[in-house]
């Protein structure tokens, strides 16, 4: 009986992970990140960062909320939006609290050395800081290693950040 190594199976893992990727990748209007672009923060034509959600909602215990652009505040060359005079007060006073991780790009996409744009229900909390997925297909591999996949995004995020995504 032949056994398969440790090693292939995590081969086999991130190709099947990658191609999951590939499939959610088809062009979507809901996606409005800019392939070209070398920012390191993921936002639209408009630099709105989140597709515009409120980042402070998802620390709230309920599903994240579309913010409104009469509440705005701007932190690293992006605009976000949120639902109120007080979240906005709240993004204000500790923007890098409530940012995403990885400028807002998918958190299983950086671990893979991909800048991805995200779906923003695809998301979760940990050790209060906000990370999102390209999709829930993705998160659910993602959420298969959470401290390992993190530990290897932040050691690919720095040489990632300034790069175009399309070239990635």
């Amino acid at each position: 009986m032949n056994s398969i190594s440790s090693r292939s199976k995590r081969h086999a893992l991130k190709l099947l992970v990658v191609a999951t990727m590939a499939v959610a990748l088809a062009p979507t209007p809901a996606f409005a990140y800019d392939e070209n672009s070398a920012a390191a923060i993921n936002v639209d034509q408009a630099s709105v960062a989140l597709q515009g959600y409120d980042p402070v909602s998802y620390f709230s215990g309920a599903a994240p909320k579309k913010g409104n652009a009469s509440f705005s505040a701007q932190h690293t060359d992006a605009t976000y939006y949120v639902v109120s005079a007080a979240n906005r007060d709240k993004f204000k006073n500790s923007p890098a609290r409530y940012a995403p991780q990885f400028g807002g790009f998918c958190a299983m996409g950086v671990a893979l050395g991909k800048k991805l744009d995200v779906d923003p229900n695809a998301y979760r909390v940990v050790d209060d800081k906000l990370y999102l997925n390209v999709n829930k297909d993705v998160q659910k591999r993602w959420l298969d290693d959470v401290p390992g996949n993190i530990a290897t995004a932040q050691k690919s995020w720095p040489s990632l950040k300034d790069k175009v995504p399309k070239g990635l």
